[in-house]
């Protein structure tokens, strides 16, 4: 069987093979890096970590460039607000969530673009379309995208031009002919520093966001690639725009899969700073190891909505816990993968299948099961290998299974142990935290409910979140 992936252009699974045999080229929207990473910007690193993992264990050869943007409205403001230098906030930034997602086993992308090294290549793309009568200069100074000459124009949203300007919100000032318009070059203004401007022959200024993409993804993989990637929130307008930019300019498809992962809701609401109720990374391995986070995200397949919370975080944990259990009976063997083997034959059918995690993982607690009746060491190599196709079970079992303390900025991924005579709380002291929790929640305060779990579990308190209610017991 080869390899489907579900394509967002086509609405449908399609056989892969790349445009270059044996090597995937694959692009992939990154941060815009102005704070740290919550756990859905996690999400989609992790979804295509899994993806060029699995690219490279079919034998590929895989060119994954994953780009990071460093000049936007919001890094500006925020290196305004805190006094410094966008540099200084960007690298600080950069330097956080390299940290960050390491943790989690993802492994970085062969190339990673700064916006900023890249402004000649934009404005030869902005000269280009402008030449082709595809872009126009406003009396604002700024230079857009005329939309409507575009044909084609909403192909990836499925949705017609009409469709696109039901609700739309753009101001005459903005200077646009056509609502649906977008800015390429962005014209300076006043009241920004020095180096959030570059001099051009269209005026001092600084691309929109969307010219980013089109123009590092040109220059790191060319005009025409395999697999372009991103969150499910990217399919409009940024990943639409893209494609009118890069084929207008360049009169050929950008690229030959469009690939979306699901977003990370809360409370049935899509995780987002704009709302509110987003976890951090280090929230979140403040009080789990980096694995089980790692594993919750990977059993759930890549395009569905992931729903976050305490009671899935732990039980992730058991579940794993329960692989590293086998592994832990059965010192594995080193092998290399025997794909004909009834196990990895089943493992690989999952995967081939636009990725399917699920039913791959499924087949990992089959092959635990196996390890634990036949005490193979064989069958404990290949839980591992196949394991490591997903970046899981490379740990050692006993790490896992004692929950190892790692700090992580003076605060401990995972504390076990039991309340001691020093630090146990009585239950009606527990029940308040435990009300207070609930309250700060019911406010979406949920910075304060992160605090009261963690305070409560380096007491040796795990709190138990279910549809009934929260319920406590002492850490084991």
């Amino acid at each position: 069987m080869s390899l489907r992936i579900y394509n967002t252009l086509s609405r449908a699974l399609e056989e892969f093979s790349p445009i270059e045999p044996g090597h995937v080229r694959m692009y992939v929207c990154g941060m815009t890096i102005y704070d740290l990473c919550h756990i859905g910007h996690a999400r989609m690193m992790m979804a295509f970590d899994v993806v060029q993992r699995w690219l490279r264990a079919s034998g590929y050869r895989v060119t994954y460039v994953r780009n990071i943007t460093d000049i936007d409205d919001k890094i500006i403001r925020r290196a305004l607000d805190r006094g410094i230098t966008i540099r200084a906030l960007t690298d600080e930034m950069i330097g956080a969530m390299h940290a960050d997602i390491a943790k989690l086993g993802i492994e970085p992308p062969d190339v990673e673009p700064r916006a900023t090294e890249y402004v000649p290549q934009m404005l030869s793309l902005i000269g280009t379309l402008e030449g082709k009568g595809l872009a126009y200069r406003a009396e604002s100074g700024d230079v857009n995208y005329a939309v409507r000459k575009f044909p084609g124009y909403g192909k990836l949203s499925g949705k017609s031009l009409d469709e696109l300007r039901a609700g739309e919100r753009v101001a005459v000032q903005d200077g646009k002919n056509d609502p649906l318009d977008f800015v390429l070059w962005k014209s300076a203004k006043a009241d920004e520093p020095p180096e959030a401007k570059w001099d051009s022959r269209f005026g001092a200024g600084r691309p929109g966001w969307h010219i980013e993409c089109s123009a590092m993804s040109c220059a790191t993989l060319g005009e025409t690639f395999d697999i372009h990637g991103g969150g499910a929130d990217l399919q409009f307008p940024h990943h639409e725009n893209e494609i009118a930019q890069s084929e207008g300019a360049h009169g050929k498809p950008l690229a030959r899969f469009w690939v979306h992962n699901g977003f990370v809701r809360v409370d049935n609401e899509k995780m987002s700073k704009s709302l509110g109720n987003f976890f951090t990374i280090r929230d979140v391995l403040r009080e789990y190891q980096a694995e089980t986070l790692r594993f919750f995200m990977v059993r759930a397949h890549y395009r569905s909505a992931l729903n976050y919370s305490d009671a899935h975080l732990d039980d992730a944990h058991q579940a794993l816990k329960r692989l590293y259990t086998a592994l832990s009976l059965v010192p594995p063997k080193d092998v290399a993968i025997d794909w004909t083997d009834s196990y990895a034959a089943r493992f690989r059918a999952a995967m081939d299948e636009d990725f399917g995690t699920p039913e791959a993982v499924a087949v990992l607690f089959d092959l635990a099961g196996e390890v634990n009746r036949s005490r193979s060491p064989q069958a404990a190599g290949l839980l591992k290998a196949l394991g490591g196709c997903l970046g899981l079970l490379q740990g050692e079992p006993s790490d896992f299974l004692k929950g190892r303390i790692v700090q992580v900025e003076g605060a401990s991924v995972f504390a076990a142990g039991k309340p001691t005579a020093s630090n146990a709380l009585s239950e009606p002291q527990i029940q308040e935290q435990i009300a207070a929790r609930a309250a700060a929640k019911a406010e979406k305060n949920y910075a304060e409910a992160d605090r009261i779990r963690a305070a409560l579990l380096a007491q040796g308190i795990v709190l138990k979140d279910s549809a009934t209610g929260t319920t406590w017991e002492a850490a084991s």
